[in-house]
């Protein structure tokens, strides 16, 4: 029995994507075209590319429900998934890929079961490690997402935005210190 399956998947990553949504919402769409350095994705681009990530594990698991990953052609799919990420968006239009494919992400996981979060997927020949369980894989789409938006939250920093969470940490202390 795990005690963290599909709705529980669905779940934590809709509580990521929310906070992932709230920095799209705070940094101004003039900033979207910022990078850090010239060889950075653009805040727009990495966006992009946090809203278009599930589609990888999407194509594994739901489409193609491969119980391996030798054959798989990841430099086609990864052409493919740069140049959607560098299609000019605007604010409104980042949002409402992050929110829809992130929606539809979130539904697929929720009618996953043990069994199949269980199976073993083997990798491609020198592949590391040998073989995930799907599970993990789908679990590492959530854990890319936090990589990025901690990305995000120093670039707001460097915008001069104080990020969502550290406003509401300080709203609690400024609350509890009130109360004194």
């Amino acid at each position: 029995m795990n005690y963290y399956g599909g709705k529980e998947l669905a779940e934590s990553f809709r509580t990521v994507r929310k906070n992932t949504l709230s920095i799209a919402q705070d940094i101004p769409e003039d900033k979207y075209d910022f990078r850090p350095m010239p060889e950075t994705r653009s805040v727009g681009e990495l966006f992009a590319h946090i809203a278009l990530a599930p589609k990888f594990q999407q194509k594994i698991h739901a489409e193609e429900r491969r119980t391996t990953l030798a054959g798989f052609d990841f430099p086609s799919l990864m052409q493919r998934m740069i140049a959607e990420e560098k299609t000019p968006r605007t604010k409104a239009q980042v949002i409402a890929l992050l929110t829809k494919d992130g929606e539809t992400w979130a539904k697929w996981m929720e009618g996953l079961d043990d069994n199949f979060l269980g199976e073993v997927i083997t990798m491609p020949p020198g592949g590391t490690p040998p073989a995930r369980t799907r599970f993990d894989m789908i679990l590492s789409v959530k854990e890319h997402e936090m990589h990025h938006r901690g990305q995000l939250m120093l670039i707001e920093r460097i915008l001069g935005i104080v990020p969502h969470l550290t406003r509401r940490m300080q709203e609690r202390h400024a609350t509890t210190a009130a109360r004194k």
